[in-house]
């Protein structure tokens, strides 16, 4: 995982400089400023005197001294402990603000911590007591100027007060960083151009390091202060893949680039000291990578993961990404679900729900006796009420399960100590049924649990972690009966995650971590309400902080807040929808609206007829940017705005705005017969089953029955009081959508009308909006309809109940087509606006919005990939999952204005308004 990667890249780096330092041997919030080649000098001026070289280390609350031999400890002397620092004389007197240009430095101090003996990650060692320690640098000339420094940087760490320690170091720093600058040298090609050069610091776990960003037209560059741990991180714009703005410390001053497209690792993340300066930057390589990468949102990663492109472990590290969780931020590291409730038994089994923890509750309300006494407590606090001292993602809890592989973090965040034996990370049982039944102990898990590296679990570096009070020590993580090896452990561990139950019930956790349980009313509901602090825009953290005038305060609640932990940034405002089952039956004709209740996974052997025909209709979909165009001829004299094809394929029926139905024969390429009903538009056609009758719809409020047998027209239903805009039928009913703000259904239409006698047509249903309805569609069942209108909203309707399931302001302007996917799950909009918008049926959740530079007038789709008709006459072929339009195929003169394919997806006609037919043959 992440957290492991970026651990190992660090490791080799030292293994290559051969350092054992590192900016985790700092304390919290101090700096790393400079570093001198230099000798410790043991005994000075005695027989016994011991020269130790090394490299000296100048940091903002401390001197550190590494040695170049791994036997020798580190020191580390922190500057508050000093009694007194000067340079050392030649007859080995101290002499405080010395000006001779020759001896040592001196430091006599109180408190020294040695570190990493032998190079073994251990507890630092303190000695306590009045001690001198010399240190002869290699340029001599530069010790009245490192005495300098260590006396500025002593006087702020005596400052009595917190806050004005922090604001003294933070007056050096920026001093430091305002004398110095980019060293252009450092440019990978003369020929680059500089667009902009701003202070900031790079971000990994628990540390920061000051330096000068600098971007030019090709290459993002980070030049460290200290020179630590390379002279200038490079990082070329045409890599880069992603960028998101963080919040750091609870401001808007992060920035985090990728170049990868799947990964929580980044490759560089800045924190900078003025929010422009972030945005300054975001914006220029957001305007770069617009030619280069597509961007990405939670809808689209929504959708993706819905129809089963991304497994439900990629799904939710996308989304912590996208929520402002970074593996560089122990404060927001990414968060996973427990999904595993049984860690007793000897084998797991993943079939029975009983194995699972119920993913809709938060943690804190697993336990009902908890829950309650939770709820006495939160019902009696004065506002803010909040309901659980703790959450459910800090620091300490990240480290707390990574103790074992990154052990020099748990060090750093706990002052050179590891925890008390009994409250490490002992035993995954013992740490569920804490987090079940604990006073003050919610959290989740980390992503390293669903990953394929154990060294969370296994002491491999055999650390000294403690002894437990039964005298056991502290070792690898106790596993699960049902765990053969940490191997097993996270293999079936992963296994879960993707498990049915997880699958179908992920969306409910999502919805507390992520969504609309996150904050208000419905997390109260949900027993998931955290202290303000906790969540983005909570407070105004500005004026927060302007109303405590203790420094000393406002530096401990900063702290407080960083290290109680901070909750996602919020996601979804709306029900995240559920994941689709991969393979399902045909929903049932009786069905209503929640079809997710009606379906089933299909067993072996129920492959229904559809299934032997969906390899081949993929194939084609897979391929449908090689559309070929065959045949074109014109045939109208106005746009056509209806297709309808026999089901030999070999008589083609097409209305146009010229008033008349065409029947052309594909088999003569020759016009047989046209019709005309009114002097008004037509406006869509369709064919009854058994290819005798067309139906018509028309401006002229009427809609006509066509007998391809007797050649006219046999019936007439004047159901509208404006144009009649849409028309569609599925079992001897007809639904007819209209400017007069309605759409009807109609009953008593049999599949074929022969001989002269008229019907009579009851009105079944009439679904009323406040606008023009535009177009119209059902589902494969005909158990749900969606309506488009003319100011841009869809609607979708239950037809067993005629009632309105969802109202979605999808465009700013009409909705020219819309279209139920082949399962059910989703609705796509094509609208005037120029943009396609998905949006998942059961929940109503605008899933996904992609936009073009023009009206998209009509379409088809998959699911999946969309083939639309535009403004200008082009066929685009859309990629919903990868957020892009892919192909661009040059059609009609006009736009085009009308599609139809064949059920085998082999074959498209399209109409447009230059009164041309295509047709079309996808080449393989």
């Amino acid at each position: 995982m992440a957290f492991i990667r970026k651990k190992r890249q660090e490791q080799r780096l030292q293994l290559y400089s051969k350092e054992r330092f590192s900016l985790l041997l700092l304390n919290l919030e101090e700096y790393y400023f400079e570093q001198h080649t230099a000798h410790h000098i043991q005994h000075k001026g005695s027989q016994s005197e011991r020269r130790i070289r090394g490299s000296l280390k100048i940091c903002s609350k401390s001197v550190i001294f590494e040695p170049d031999a791994i036997s020798q400890p580190i020191i580390k002397i922190p500057l508050r402990d000093c009694m007194k620092i000067g340079k050392h004389g030649e007859n080995g007197a101290n002499r405080h603000f010395a000006k001779a240009k020759s001896g040592g430095i001196s430091l006599i101090f109180s408190q020294v911590y040695f570190i990493k003996e032998h190079n073994i990650v251990a507890p630092y060692k303190i000695e306590r007591g009045k001690m001198e320690y010399v240190f002869e640098l290699d340029v001599s000339g530069k010790v009245e100027d490192v005495v300098e420094t260590l006396l500025q940087l002593h006087r702020a760490s005596c400052l009595d007060k917190l806050g004005d320690q922090t604001a003294m170091i933070t007056a050096i720093l920026q001093s430091r960083l305002a004398r110095t600058s980019f060293d252009k040298n450092r440019f990978q090609s003369v020929s680059e151009k500089l667009h902009m050069e701003c202070k900031a610091e790079m971000v990994t776990p628990l540390v920061t390091n000051p330096g000068h960003v600098c971007i030019t037209d090709t290459t993002l560059y980070f030049q460290p202060l200290n020179g630590y741990p390379k002279p200038v991180v490079r990082i070329t714009l045409q890599d880069v893949r992603r960028i998101y703005k963080r919040r750091h410390g609870l401001m808007p001053l992060g920035l985090e680039v990728f170049c990868t497209e799947d990964d929580l690792c980044s490759d560089i993340y800045l924190k900078f000291y003025d929010p422009q300066d972030r945005d300054d930057l975001y914006f220029y390589i957001a305007t770069y990578l617009e030619h280069h990468a597509a961007e990405r949102t939670a809808e689209s990663y929504m959708l993706q993961w819905q129809r089963g492109l991304l497994s439900n472990s990629q799904y939710l590290l996308h989304l912590n990404n996208l929520a402002d969780r970074s593996c560089s931020d122990l404060s927001q590291y990414p968060v996973f679900p427990w999904v595993i409730h049984d860690y007793r038994s000897s084998e797991l089994d993943l079939s029975n729900p009983e194995t699972f923890r119920d993913l809709s509750k938060p943690v804190g309300a697993l336990n009902k006796e908890r829950l309650e006494r939770l709820l006495t407590r939160y019902q009696e606090m004065p506002e803010p009420k909040f309901m659980y001292g703790s959450h459910y993602s800090s620091p300490g809890y990240v480290l707390f399960y990574l103790v074992r592989m990154a052990p020099e973090y748990m060090l750093c965040l706990q002052n050179g100590r590891f925890d008390n034996a009994d409250r490490m990370f002992n035993s995954i049982a013992e740490t569920w049924k804490n987090c079940l039944d604990g006073a003050t102990d919610f959290k989740e898990l980390i992503p390293e649990f669903y990953g394929d590296d154990v060294s969370f679990l296994v002491n491999s570096l055999k650390l000294d972690l403690g002894k437990r009070q039964g005298g056991q020590m502290v070792d690898d993580v106790e596993l699960p009966p049902w765990a053969r090896s940490p191997e097993d452990f996270l293999q079936k561990s992963k296994d879960a995650l993707e498990s049915s139950y997880v699958s179908e019930h992920l969306h409910e956790w999502i919805d507390l971590i992520f969504g609309y349980k996150q904050k208000g009313s419905e997390a109260v509901e949900a027993y998931n309400v955290f202290h303000p602090l906790t969540y983005e825009g909570g407070v105004d953290l500005n004026r927060y902080l302007c109303l405590i005038e203790d420094p000393d305060e406002k530096v401990a609640m900063l702290t407080q807040i960083l290290e109680f932990g901070q909750t996602p940034k919020q996601l979804f405002v709306t029900p995240h929808p559920r994941r689709i089952t991969p393979k399902l039956k045909s929903v049932s004709p009786t069905s209503s609206y929640n079809v997710s209740t009606a379906d089933s996974p299909v067993s072996p052997g129920e492959e229904s007829f559809e299934d032997l025909t969906e390899e081949s209709k993929t194939l084609a979909w897979n391929n449908i940017a090689k559309l070929q165009l065959q045949e074109r001829y014109k045939i109208h004299k106005e746009a056509v705005t209806g297709i309808a094809v026999s089901c030999n394929g070999s008589s083609v029926f097409t209305t146009s705005q010229d008033s008349t139905l065409k029947m052309f024969s594909k088999e003569s390429r020759m016009l047989q017969r046209s019709i005309s009903f009114s002097n008004m538009a037509l406006s869509s056609c369709l064919l009854l089953p058994g290819d005798a009758t067309v139906i018509s719809s028309s401006w002229d409020n009427n809609i006509y029955f066509y007998s391809i047998a007797f050649g006219r027209c046999q019936d007439t239903l004047m159901g509208h009081d404006d144009a009649v805009s849409k028309i569609c039928w599925h079992d001897d009913r007809l639904y007819s959508a209209s400017w007069d703000s309605t759409v009807k259904v109609w009953s008593g239409i049999p599949a074929e009308m022969t001989g002269t006698k008229r019907h009579q047509f009851d009105l079944l249903a009439e679904l009323e909006h406040d606008v023009s309805v535009d177009t119209i569609s059902l589902n494969a069942a005909s158990t749900l309809l969606v309506s488009g209108t003319r100011e841009g909203t869809v609607t979708i309707w239950d037809l067993a109940t005629a009632t309105v399931l969802h109202q979605i302001p999808c465009h700013s302007g009409t909705v020219c087509d819309t279209a139920f996917s082949p399962d059910s799950r989703h609705v796509l909009s094509a609208g005037e606006d120029g943009g396609l918008s998905v949006i998942d049926v059961q929940t109503g959740t605008l899933i996904s919005s992609m936009t073009s530079d023009e009206p998209q007038r009509c379409f088809i789709w998959d699911g999946n990939t969309v083939l639309s008709g535009s403004q200008s006459g082009e066929l685009l072929v859309w990629d919903l999952l990868g957020g892009k339009i892919s192909e661009k195929i040059q059609g009609h003169k006009g736009a085009v204005t009308c599609i139809w394919m064949n059920e085998q997806c082999s074959s498209v006609i399209t109409g447009g308004k230059d009164r041309q037919i295509m047709f079309w043959k996808l080449q393989y």
